[in-house]
């Protein structure tokens, strides 16, 4: 079984599409996934929407580009409180994001460090964005582990240097890798998806974003998690069947709170 670790459901707003979704993933072998929030509001949405599937999580949090939409920044202990739900299982999506110019970067800042807050309060993992960012995820990541402790944390849908990948691994962290690692122009993913240790590695959609090769130009699903999956075993000289047992056994590592669905039913 393969495991979406990210995801967004909620764009799939159609009446019975998020039914069709997760049906068609459970088709192609994706048996559990994970649907992300991006603002406090599109959290509570998230939730919701792992309430109506055994086998949908949730993580709750507010992306960098949305983090001067609603002033306050979000409370730590707000996001900390919704995360006691039984499907939450982490924070985020939250981190830093350059290449847009949605929100100024002291608000970004601001933003990352209170998901991050809302991680160390909770104790479950924090799920990171990274673009055009890398020296300062770095160094928030490590000021807040200095600040308030270590939490666990997830590099999600993987885009950047090798050199951020290797302070994650450094602070204990985890890199997870969409589609984006099959697009041909896209030689530095796969680099450092070539030498990522096994047991830190996770796969995601980030859909209705990045479908993989073959499927370009498409909407991306969870079911497409095969193709990335597929895609990864051959790059490391796997088996698929392997490439799925080792990617599931570190979403259970990581997300420890996510009972697997035969647990659950």
């Amino acid at each position: 079984m393969l495991i979406d670790s990210h995801c967004h459901l909620d764009y799939f707003n159609e009446p019975g599409e998020q039914e069709e979704v997760v049906a068609r993933a459970m088709a192609a072998g994706v048996g559990e996934m994970v649907t992300i929030g991006v603002t406090f509001e599109q959290s509570k949405q998230a939730l919701q929407i792992a309430e109506k599937f055994d086998n949908v999580w949730a993580c709750v949090g507010v992306h960098p580009n949305h983090a001067a939409e609603v002033m306050p920044i979000v409370e730590p202990e707000a996001l900390a409180a919704l995360a006691t739900h039984p499907k939450v299982i982490g924070i985020g999506e939250s981190g830093l994001d350059y290449f847009y110019d949605h929100a100024p970067k002291d608000f970004q800042e601001q933003n990352f460090r209170a998901n991050i807050r809302a991680s160390q309060i909770s104790g479950l993992p924090l799920c990171i964005h990274a673009r055009d960012a890398d020296d300062d995820v770095a160094r928030i990541l490590r000021e807040e582990r200095a600040r308030g402790g270590e939490f666990p944390f997830l590099l999600h849908c993987f885009s950047s240097s090798m050199e951020l990948a290797q302070a994650a691994l450094d602070m204990g962290g985890y890199i997870s890798f969409s589609g984006m690692v099959t697009f041909p122009k896209a030689q530095n993913v796969r680099d450092v998806a070539a030498v990522v240790p096994l047991d830190r590695l996770l796969v995601e959609t980030d859909s209705p974003y990045l479908a993989p090769t073959p499927l370009r130009g498409k909407r991306n699903e969870p079911a497409y998690t095969a193709h990335t999956a597929i895609f990864l075993a051959n790059l490391r000289g796997l088996s698929e069947e392997s490439l799925s047992e080792l990617t599931t056994r570190n979403f259970r590592t990581l997300f420890k709170k996510a009972r697997s669905t035969q647990e659950i039913v």
